[in-house]
């Protein structure tokens, strides 16, 4: 049934509410699956190894376990465990290759012991030994053995994908992560290793570990007597917080906090570090504190029988309950009743009677 148009209109800014859905997984690469495969059929090789050996150690036990070993029932229990039933890819891609896992087993695995190598690489053709990447199979860059000099990844590692290009880990750079980022020195540089040290945090650049060996300062320190020392941004002479903010420093930067709500400006945290106090509250054994208003000798509150409450920096002025509230007094309920237009009706006398 479809909705009329206007009802349509009327489910838009609910659906706009509804949290987006999430994100589809992933689709694994061939790679990947084949190397599922192989994963789960080492596993089951490994599972499977001991479990017609009873545990002695007889020449009929050893015979029996060397038969077992390379046998089709051995074979047959290891690819019965590779795939869940509801994993209809890892199904799909063992009925299309179990003949080829057949003749590895049977025929092959003495030759071509490493099956991911045989059955990936090789056979289907869709990955890569480590080291290597793309539709050929090529060495990344730094070579395959110790690809992106150990220091990075290689774009398509091990995959029929990518380009060999390196991702360097934190702390590297260059094509081949050589060389140190801003912020780290070289501590060990030969023909096969580099290694990128952290320099001490003022440095922005170093030759070594302290503050003392810094080539340039970072933002927020400064150079003094050969090494680089933190700048007191709160020290400046024009503040760099608000009026309403006191500076707090910290190693090449600084914070601007909110002063205390009883102060007119601070030098900083809490009511004992107020300038001046606002008003509603005086400066008591050294902090901004709140006036009673209520309780000072001098009424706050002017008209008769009304109430005095303090509250913070103030006070409020309220009649009792049942008082009637009027202009300069608030008034009993008796009072009050007696004030009214009309004359209350007057109780008969005995002579009325």
């Amino acid at each position: 049934m479809r909705l009329p148009r206007r009802a349509a209109l009327g489910l838009l800014p609910l659906l706009l509410l509804l949290p987006p859905a999430p994100e589809a997984a992933k689709k694994p690469t061939p790679c990947h699956r084949c190397r599922g495969l192989v994963d789960k059929f080492n596993q089951g090789m490994v599972d499977t190894a001991k479990k017609n050996f009873g545990g002695g150690n007889t020449a009929w036990e050893e015979k029996t376990l060397s038969k077992y070993e390379s046998s089709e029932i051995r074979l047959l229990e290891i690819l019965e465990g590779l795939c869940e039933s509801s994993d209809f890819e890892c199904n799909q891609m063992l009925e299309a290759q179990e003949e080829h896992l057949e003749a590895w087993w049977l025929q092959l695995k003495s030759e071509y012991p490493d099956l991911f190598e045989w059955f990936c690489v090789k056979t289907l053709k869709v990955c890569c030994s480590p080291g290597t990447y793309g539709p050929d199979c090529l060495a990344c860059q730094g070579g395959s053995q110790r690809p992106c000099s150990g220091n990075g990844h290689c774009s398509g590692d091990g995959s029929r994908q990518g380009d060999g290009s390196c991702q360097c880990h934190v702390g590297y750079q260059g094509p081949l992560c050589t060389d140190c980022m801003d912020g780290y020195f070289s501590s060990l540089r030969n023909e096969t290793h580099s290694i990128c040290t952290a320099c001490d945090e003022s440095c922005k650049t170093c030759s070594g570990l302290t503050n003392r060996d810094c080539g340039e300062c970072e933002v927020g320190w400064v150079l003094d007597e050969g090494a680089c020392v933190d700048v007191d941004e709160c020290a400046a002479e024009t503040p760099p917080c608000s009026a309403a903010q006191f500076c707090k420093n910290a190693n090449g930067s600084y914070t601007c906090e909110e002063c205390d709500s009883s102060c007119v400006g601070c030098t900083g945290e809490g009511p004992g570090n107020c300038k001046e106090c606002i008003p509603g509250y005086s400066r008591e054994h050294g902090q901004c504190a709140d006036v009673d208003e209520c309780s000072l000798a001098e009424k706050a509150c002017v008209r008769k029988n009304e109430n005095c409450y303090n509250t913070p920096g103030s006070y409020v002025c309220v009649c009792p309950d049942g008082f009637e509230e009027t202009e300069d007094a608030c008034v009993p309920p008796t009072e009050a009743e007696g004030t009214g237009g009309e004359r209350p009706p007057q109780l008969p006398t005995r002579e009325d009677l």
